[in-house]
């Protein structure tokens, strides 16, 4: 099996999105909108975090701090795996993450710390998330079988 490689395009166009490519086998997978996606969730954690530690709330807010900004950090990991393997496990450490996130805000919302616009925005993207990562596992792993 050909080891996994990373390349990465830059595009220097105004406005234009950084896009990371992992190539699996000759295979191009744009991971541009999970990386963008779960860095603008890691952003309205810190946010939510900070709005918690003005409120006095500390245990939840650690938590939630710690898994929702993992979720990111663990999908760029995933983007210098040492293989397939290395991959798909770095994705489900993120999978578990984004799941765990999610746990969190509905403990939020039921406690009252977070209104019901505001975590069914959060849980949008956490779910989101999840899917795109569901796929990228899925996919990853019908690659590893061929």
């Amino acid at each position: 099996m050909p080891a996994l490689h990373v390349a990465k395009r830059y595009f220097i166009e105004k406005n234009a999105p950084f896009m990371i490519y992992c190539l699996r086998g000759g295979a191009k997978m744009r991971n541009d909108k999970l990386s963008a996606q779960s860095m603008d969730f890691a952003v309205e954690i810190v946010r939510l975090v900070k709005s918690l530690k003005e409120q006095r709330e500390s245990i939840i807010s650690n938590q939630i701090g710690r898994s929702g900004t993992s979720i990111g950090a663990n999908i760029r990991e995933a983007h210098y795996a040492h293989g397939r393997a290395d991959f798909i496990s770095k994705m489900h450490i993120a999978l578990k993450e984004a799941n765990e996130t999610g746990y969190w805000l509905e403990l939020l919302y039921r406690t009252g710390y977070l209104t019901e616009e505001k975590y069914k925005a959060l849980n949008s993207v956490c779910t989101a998330l999840r899917v795109m990562l569901i796929s990228s596992i899925n996919t990853a792993k019908g690659n590893t079988q061929t």
